[in-house]
């Protein structure tokens, strides 16, 4: 017998319909496809149907019989939420760096003091996969609490082939362990080891010549991902090494233009990379470039945040037709946070999004983000039947009532895993 999920009558029910072609861009970014009174019918783990509750009862009335009943009355449904950049798989913190900025240190200034990526990466590899594992399942955990069902997670704290491995290995493990979807992207160019910072060039060979093939062969990534940034690596070398990437079937992303204006807008548009990250200072004809290629913006406002920086300008990039997505950047330096709804309320309170912006950068652009727009993103039949469902009357509130977790219950492939705001 099928395993039928119906939630039944909420307030809203946000589809995102239409969108899982082409990501949303310019005034396309504000059609949520909202349906009050909407309710969701899930067959095994796939959208059956979505529509007023009225019209699915008349419609399926047998199927509803033998239905797990979610009452989501006076709610708001999303799509699970998607979070296209996480550093998901780490050892450590660095809440002393926490402190040493709030005393006027620089993030490039600590992290070429050793510190910062390179304290991460020396815990990194000192941890067992058994403790990558088991601090990652937490996390895990932590970002389904908060609504999120699909995620990325990148390597790039292993920084020698072994440790980029065994990365790799743990996330590709959870991902067939844990509930939560997890597309995985190499990143081994996310610093210069300290010991080899006077021969860059060296490491960027071992990079393509040592750790891709490897990567490739057991697939052990998606995406292939490099930090694009004055005092990391330069445009040329970054060009290089997605490059490389492509020609072993790794699709390039890029951290672009975080610290300063160093034409990784622009690369990212030139490699075809299917997004570009952070983007606080890209130049105008950068940003111009990408929309033209097709590039995804990914906006990481909890870095900036954290980091005390400017934020990336959301509103620019939206109206020059860029289509942008939100991103937590999880991570243990610059975004210690699993919060995807509060980066929500930071698109609007500090990037000039709407929430229906919001909502799209969180959802449907965000799997497009990360190449999987035709399995989630949206409420619409034939995707995975996943499901947020948010305890407040109206998708408004998600991004007025700012850091505070609304989410009631998250359905993943029709299987609840949180109900009552707790794991189930």
């Amino acid at each position: 017998m099928s395993k039928i999920v119906y939630i039944s009558n909420a307030a809203q029910v946000v589809t995102m319909k239409g969108h899982s072609e082409q990501p949303a861009k310019k005034e396309r970014m504000s059609e949520v496809g909202m349906i009050e009174h909407g309710s969701v019918l899930i067959e095994d783990g796939v959208i059956l149907a979505v529509g007023t509750d009225q019209d699915i009862r008349a419609e399926y009335s047998e199927k509803l019989e033998n239905a797990e009943v979610i009452d989501a009355t006076g709610k708001t449904v999303t799509p699970g939420l998607v979070d296209p950049h996480t550093h998901l798989v780490h050892a450590g913190t660095r809440e002393n760096e926490y402190a040493m900025r709030l005393e006027g240190r620089s993030y490039m200034d600590i992290m070429n003091a050793g510190g910062g990526i390179h304290a991460t990466t020396r815990a990194t590899q000192k941890a067992t996969s058994e403790e990558l594992y088991e601090q990652s399942h937490r996390r895990l955990n932590k970002f389904l609490l908060h609504g999120v069902t699909t995620i990325e997670a990148k390597s790039g704290y292993g920084l020698t082939l072994e440790h980029e491995l065994k990365q790799l290995r743990v996330a590709k493990e959870l991902e067939g362990d844990h509930p939560i979807d997890i597309v995985s992207t190499f990143m081994g160019a996310h610093a210069v080891p300290m010991d080899e910072k006077e021969n860059p060039e060296a490491f960027v060979d071992r990079v393509i010549d040592e750790m891709m093939p490897v990567v490739a062969e057991e697939k052990l990534a998606q995406f292939n991902d490099v930090f694009c940034e004055r005092g990391v690596f330069t445009p040329d070398q970054s060009r290089r090494i997605l490059e490389a990437g492509k020609k072993h079937g790794l699709i390039p992303k890029i951290h672009a233009d975080e610290i300063e204006p160093y034409e990784g807008a622009e690369l990212a548009a030139e490699v075809g990379a299917i997004s570009a990250d952070h983007l606080l200072k890209a130049s105008d004809r950068g940003v111009e470039q990408m929309a033209e290629a097709g590039v995804v913006g990914v906006l990481l406002p909890g870095t900036a945040f954290f980091l005390m920086a400017e934020f990336a300008d959301g509103r620019k990039m939206i109206d020059k037709g860029l289509p942008v997505a939100l991103s937590t950047d999880q991570n243990p330096g610059s975004s210690p946070t699993i919060s995807l709804p509060f980066i929500m309320n930071l698109g609007c309170l500090k990037m000039g999004m709407t929430p229906e912006e919001v909502l799209t950068a969180t959802t449907i652009n965000a799997a497009h983000a990360i190449g999987m727009e035709e399995k989630v993103g949206s409420l619409e039949v034939g995707k995975k039947g996943d499901v947020t469902i948010f305890d407040v009357p109206n998708y408004l509130t998600l991004s007025y009532q700012y850091g505070m977790n609304h989410v009631d219950t998250v359905v993943k492939e029709g299987k609840t895993l949180v109900r009552g705001g707790s794991l189930a």
